[in-house]
């Protein structure tokens, strides 16, 4: 049986499978295991990958609008380029991303809501107005990537790179930043109410003076100091 004009994948063995360009639209893989299989530019729009297996499967291109993948993991998975636009990654434990290359991708709108993205590269990823509440994207790279009235609520950032990203409107509120890079980030009007920005590297008051309010946020005595009281807004 040729498994490329079968949509119900449901539970199946594919590691390794080929499927690059195919046309996976409404694709039922709930389950599946399709660790390091070849996904590359198929159309997978409205794909269901719920728990699925892609664990450092080749997703670089593929258009994976809509797509579910609450539970999946996709650890150590190359998604450049990718768009995953309004696709789901929420539930449980939240899906694991950690590791995953996702440089260049189009997730706006996604939820993230409690990803694992530890260690996962975004750079100049579209993540405008994505959900990544309680997402885990501690020493991820983050350099120049739009998080343009994203919600990073309670994120774990400690030791991400933000250079040059864009953080405008943002809620980053109890998020920690201990140790992230925010070299020329853009902190115009983000919300940072309760973060923790101890340690935080390359904050100039010029970022700071921008911000929407820094109530109850955690700054060490070196970016303190940069801060007049009057930006400290209830």
């Amino acid at each position: 049986m040729n498994i490329i004009e079968r949509k119900n994948y449901r539970g199946v063995n594919l590691p390794g499978a080929h499927l690059e360009k195919k046309n996976l639209i409404w694709a039922n893989f709930q389950e599946a295991n399709l660790q390091e299989a070849y996904l590359i530019k198929a159309n997978l729009t409205q794909a269901d990958f719920q728990g699925a297996n892609l664990y450092r499967a080749d997703l670089r291109g593929a258009d994976l609008r809509g797509a579910n993948f609450q539970e999946a993991n996709l650890q150590d998975a190359n998604m450049q380029g990718a768009d995953l636009s309004n696709s789901y990654l929420l539930e449980g434990v939240g899906t694991n991303l950690q590791g995953a290359n996702l440089q260049g991708a189009n997730l706006q709108g996604v939820n993230f809501t409690r990803a694992n993205l530890k260690g996962a590269n975004l750079q100049g990823a579209n993540l405008q107005l994505s959900n990544l509440h309680l997402a885990n994207l501690q020493g991820a790279n983050l350099q120049g990537t739009n998080f343009q009235g994203a919600s990073l609520y309670g994120a774990d950032l400690r030791g991400a790179d933000l250079q040059a990203a864009d953080l405008y409107v943002a809620d980053l509120q109890k998020s920690d930043l201990q140790e992230a890079n925010l070299q020329e980030a853009n902190l115009h009007e983000a919300n940072l109410q309760g973060a923790n920005l101890n340690n935080v590297k390359n904050l100039s008051f010029d970022q700071l003076s921008k911000v929407k309010t820094l109530h109850n946020a955690k700054l060490d005595e070196e970016n303190f100091t940069l801060l007049d009281e009057q930006y400290i807004t209830a």
